[in-house]
């Protein structure tokens, strides 16, 4: 079809806002130049693309359908515009990370702090999802770099993928609620019988976990799961289970210690990557040459 680039960028901006009046403001033009706008659009492609009512404004399914290929290309069409706007010694542009809370604040922290100093004058935008999300952030054009949990099922394979760092995952404990567990190794079917807290289900840490269970023919049913390794360390110091963190995030206060497991866990790795499709901004180069 025909149809105009700029009828497609009025939609996106109503479409992520929800409000014309809103996308009126993004596009520098009046409320009743977007209305039109959606208008032409719906009748060239013959279709409703949004329920408009007094209060506010929603998609329609096709609206959405549409929304989902718009976004990506939206995303990418800024992303060019950075990249040429970046200068050769990276004066400008911005950094893109996406990463889970637990990554950026026990790992990240230092390589963003190195980055910045380095590069003052590049913006650095970090969003914080699960490591599964990360993933779909990437599809979508949202970020240029992820750092992931590995294995992670979401995440292809590739030269793309780079690992950065390994750890051990543990179940950690209170010294004053279960200090009777320090000198004595569990099985992990033993390890049932006590109240074990660990990430949500959403988390590849949740996924992981449950697959080793499985292997040695274990239902693994948590008393307990948060979006948080924050959160399960403060449960375990007040003695509400047994916790499931990785290794690098234990605090080292002597409150909370590591439970000696018969069967040996696998470590996992944390990864960086990028989208192949794509291609990496001078900053995003940068910040891998960092890690």
């Amino acid at each position: 079809m025909d149809i105009n680039y700029e009828l497609y960028k009025v939609f996106y901006y109503v479409a992520i806002s929800l409000s014309f009046s809103e996308a009126s403001k993004q596009l520098f033009i009046s409320q009743s130049a977007v209305s039109q706008s959606i208008k032409v659009l719906e009748k060239k492609l013959g279709i409703s693309l949004f329920i408009r009512s007094t209060k506010r404004v929603q998609l329609t399914p096709e609206g959405e359908t549409l929304l989902r290929h718009i976004e990506p290309a939206m995303n990418l069409i800024k992303r060019g515009e950075a990249q040429i706007m970046e200068a050769s010694n990276l004066g400008g542009g911005q950094l893109r990370i996406g990463a889970s809370d637990t990554i950026c604040r026990y790992y990240l922290v230092p390589f963003l702090n190195q980055f910045h100093k380095a590069h003052p004058s590049v913006h650095i935008k970090v969003t914080n999802q699960t490591s599964t999300r990360c993933v779909n952030l990437l599809e979508m054009g949202q970020v240029d770099l992820i750092v992931t949990n590995y294995p992670n099922s979401s995440l292809s394979h590739g030269d793309h993928v780079r690992e950065i760092h390994t750890f051990q995952d543990c179940f950690i404990a209170s010294s004053f609620y279960y200090g009777e567990l320090k000198n004595r190794q569990l099985t992990l079917k033993e390890l049932l019988s006590y109240p074990i807290m660990m990430l949500d289900r959403k988390s590849t840490t949740s996924e992981f976990l449950h697959n080793i269970f499985q292997q040695h023919q274990l239902d693994l049913v948590p008393e307990i799961e948060l979006g948080s390794n924050d959160l399960l360390i403060d449960l375990a110091r007040i003695g509400l289970g047994i916790a499931f963190v990785p290794d690098y995030c234990i605090p080292k206060d002597g409150e909370l210690f590591p439970l000696n497991i018969e069967e040996e866990l696998p470590s996992r790795k944390l990864v960086i990557t990028h989208n192949p499709q794509l291609p990496l901004t001078k900053a995003a180069k940068e910040f891998l040459d960092i890690l």
